[in-house]
């Protein structure tokens, strides 16, 4: 396992994160993503330390807090300390039934941060990530209550998810004139099939040294290839009833064609290439990949020690090239004659 350096941080990270999403028994949504018990997380997190992986990502609201739950035995069960896993949650999104139990006000993030630490048995969080804006919120009265549980020792890092490159410039604006603590890291969408992060997003986060970290670097599955026909009919799964990230089948289906042609050519697998792909780009820090088995777990894993040849990146990047929005494609006409 490779790792690199977290963004502006000391911390050193692998690669591939163990998405810990599908840990734990929740109701509504969750009921179609999660369900895996102490035992088969367990096993699962045994899986990825011995291949190297030493973070874990979870969130407050995942299951209803019993993902958390779930590191937190797991933890326990595996005698992991820092040293061997370090674990990054998140707090915004509704928590309970109060009007308060959500967003990103200072009583919810403390009060959330002391739950989140209960559940998983740390001291501390080595990276707490906002898991989204909230529109309700003044940022300043955010990144001030994370700045407060960086210095009381509670949280280690602070990061950011899905949020806007207009976003990013803004709360590294504030911290560096407050004397805050710094926004690590950014927790973005980025697949072959949605590759939106290229034009604003990752530019910005690389000139202000933050780290990208990858969720649903296959499509909710999609580019596995299983969802799409092949001389059968498609697998069932989580997205038969939730497209979720969406895809749009017309732009997605040539990409899982050509991913499978690469695969056979390479003797891989669709998802393997795919992970493999991001984990090339350099605007990727690590990729967060989850299972709900062992046979799945190891599979991702393994992309790690896949290298694409020149050929091969080249067709792929070709067949999931994004159309070049406005005002970029703009610009990079008049670039023609400085670059």
């Amino acid at each position: 396992m490779q790792y690199v350096t977290f963004g502006r941080s000391g911390l050193r990270v692998s690669r591939l994160t163990l998405g810990a999403m599908t840990f734990g028994a929740g109701s509504g949504v969750w009921a179609s993503i999660a369900g895996l018990g102490r035992e088969q997380a367990t096993a699962l997190t045994r899986i990825a330390i011995e291949r190297g992986v030493n973070l874990i990502d979870t969130a407050d609201a995942y299951s209803q807090g019993a993902s958390e739950k779930a590191v937190g035995e797991v933890l326990h069960d595996l005698h992991l300390d820092e040293s061997q896993m370090l674990v990054a949650t998140k707090v915004r999104l509704r928590t309970g039934s109060g009007p308060n139990q959500v967003g990103l006000s200072r009583s919810h993030i403390i009060r959330s941060v002391e739950t989140s630490l209960e559940r998983i048995g740390r001291s501390h969080i080595d990276l707490l990530q906002l898991h989204d804006r909230d529109a309700l919120t003044p940022i300043d009265e955010t990144l001030r209550a994370l700045d407060d549980l960086v210095t009381q020792g509670k949280v280690r890092h602070i990061g950011v998810c899905n949020f806007t490159a207009s976003e990013l410039e803004r709360v590294n604006a504030i911290t560096s004139l407050a004397h805050w603590a710094k926004v690590t890291s950014n927790q973005v969408h980025y697949s072959m099939a949605s590759r939106d992060i290229e034009h604003e997003v990752a530019p910005v986060a690389r000139d202000h040294g933050m780290a990208l970290m990858i969720w649903s670097p296959l499509a909710g599955g999609y580019l596995s290839g299983k969802y799409t026909a092949n001389g059968g009919e498609p697998a069932k799964g989580r997205r038969t009833n939730l497209n979720f990230p969406p895809i749009d089948p017309v732009l997605a289906d040539p990409i899982v064609h050509e991913l499978r042609i690469v695969a056979e050519e390479l003797r891989s697998t669709p998802a393997q290439v795919a992970l493999a792909w991001l984990l090339g780009r350099k605007e990727v820090t690590t990729v967060i990949v989850g299972a709900s088995n062992e046979a799945q777990l190891i599979a991702n894993l393994q992309a790690e020690e896949l290298e694409l040849p020149p050929e091969q990146r080249a067709r792929l990047d070709k067949v999931s090239q994004p159309k070049v929005p406005y005002p970029q494609w703009m610009q990079l006409f008049h670039d023609k004659d400085r670059l």
